[in-house]
């Protein structure tokens, strides 16, 4: 079985301004870890293809859609550099096609994890998702590539129980509110509270198990929650297919927020999660990238991930 590496350069097109951290140099940084560790001949690369729109439709509405197919088309007849979405989002003419081809991605890396092609998949792709709810995007994202795969699964695979474990140093804001009445999803996270975007506290679900940590909470204490509380509520479920909310930006190094994880313990959780996923799922897991900014420890980071994932020594 395989591991494959989903990405496309379209989604380096995509940018906000030399200002923002959402950069296109965030997969760069990636691809320049992957040739230092030398594991880039163990992966199985793929180009990330443009994602249908029915296949978004599914989790958002077709004027959320709209939102960023026509102003991205727009500002490609007006040369105009970028369109604010809010204060920290906004799209420039190629982001409609990254977008597509993020959530393309996902949802590939599910087709080909449930047919048996692969194990499993990692999507090195950009705009994030986490943050976009089923009508508006916010927080860096414009679509909802996590969810749009969960609900791929379910919808056109026939999946009855999936899971989305997010350590994301943010909360998955979009994520809990696509799925809040939908306990086929199972969503396990950690993020730092308070902090962006100032939710996921007040959850009253049972299938949404999230947990607030303060600031500069290290991997000792994140291990012990995922023991202590992912992993039961994980085995309960019983999910056939897990997916990742893969954001980096918990790092020590991570200026974003201000948590204390390191690449040790990102290959630790994915440890976790595939022992789930090989009692439950058949080992089928697809993670997506979210967030993480600082580009070194991004780097490194999603090699640790990538290293669990396909049983690298």
């Amino acid at each position: 079985m395989t591991t494959a590496f989903y990405t496309h350069s379209d989604c380096q097109r995509h940018e906000m301004g030399d200002w923002h951290p959402e950069t296109p140099l965030r997969l760069q940084a990636i691809e320049d870890q992957l040739i230092s560790s030398r594991i880039d001949q163990f992966i199985e690369r793929r180009d990330a293809p443009l994602a249908d729109v029915a296949d978004i439709e599914r989790v958002h509405t077709a004027n959320a859609v709209a939102l960023i197919r026509d102003h991205a088309e727009a500002l490609a007849v007006s040369k105009e550099a970028h369109y604010p979405l809010d204060a920290d989002t906004s799209i420039n003419a190629h982001s409609w096609k990254a977008a597509l081809r993020a959530a393309g991605a996902a949802v590939a890396a599910t087709d080909a994890v449930i047919a048996g092609e692969l194990e499993n998949a990692f999507c090195s792709v950009r705009p994030p998702g986490h943050h976009a709810t089923p009508t508006t995007p916010m927080g860096f994202c414009l679509f909802n590539n996590v969810a749009i795969a969960a609900r791929h699964a379910i919808d056109i695979h026939g999946l009855e129980r999936v899971a989305i474990v997010d350590f994301d140093v943010h909360h998955g804001n979009g994520t809990e509110e696509a799925f809040r009445h939908d306990p086929r999803v199972m969503m396990v996270s950690f993020f730092q509270h308070p902090f962006y975007p100032f939710s996921g506290t007040d959850s009253t679900e049972p299938h949404i198990l999230n947990e607030p940590l303060p600031a500069y909470t290290a991997g000792d204490v994140v291990r012990r929650l995922v023991t202590e509380k992912w992993l039961p509520a994980l085995h309960a479920h019983r999910p056939q297919m897990i997916f990742i909310s893969a954001g980096f930006d918990a790092h020590r190094e991570d200026d974003m927020g201000q948590m204390a994880l390191v690449e040790a313990d990102y290959a630790w959780i994915t440890k976790q999660i595939m022992d789930v996923a090989r009692q439950h799922a058949h080992g089928r897991i697809v993670s997506c990238l979210e967030g993480g900014y600082n580009l070194s420890a991004l780097g490194r980071s999603v090699v640790a991930h990538l290293k669990v994932l396909a049983d690298i020594d």
